[in-house]
């Protein structure tokens, strides 16, 4: 099974590439791919590990103001989109706001 973190790394790229894809990009742009690496850096970092609740009800926020603006955005216009395309994902990225490991 999934560490915590690996789960909400798969869920922000799957996340990302519907928003990018949503925009009119065939690929990954560059600025979404900056945001991506910069995601997973601060998530592998992050001072709660695997029993980290979720980013959205965190006290510590790990994200300059620029990146949390953008994955606000990001998560949106993604979020719907998200459920319809990636249930599972999306069911298990709720079920892990509201329950720790």
């Amino acid at each position: 099974m999934a560490s915590r973190i690996e789960r909400e790394q798969k869920t922000l790229k799957r996340m990302i590439h519907i928003y990018c894809k949503g925009k009119g990009h065939a690929v990954l742009c560059s600025d979404c791919s900056e945001l991506l690496a910069y995601s997973n850096e601060r998530l592998d970092s992050c001072p709660y590990g695997n029993k980290k609740g979720s980013c959205k009800s965190c006290k510590t926020h790990c994200y300059k103001e620029p990146q949390r603006t953008k994955i606000r955005e990001i998560m949106r216009y993604a979020g719907t989109r998200m459920f319809l395309r990636h249930p599972g994902i999306t069911m298990g990225h709720v079920r892990d706001g509201k329950w720790k490991d």
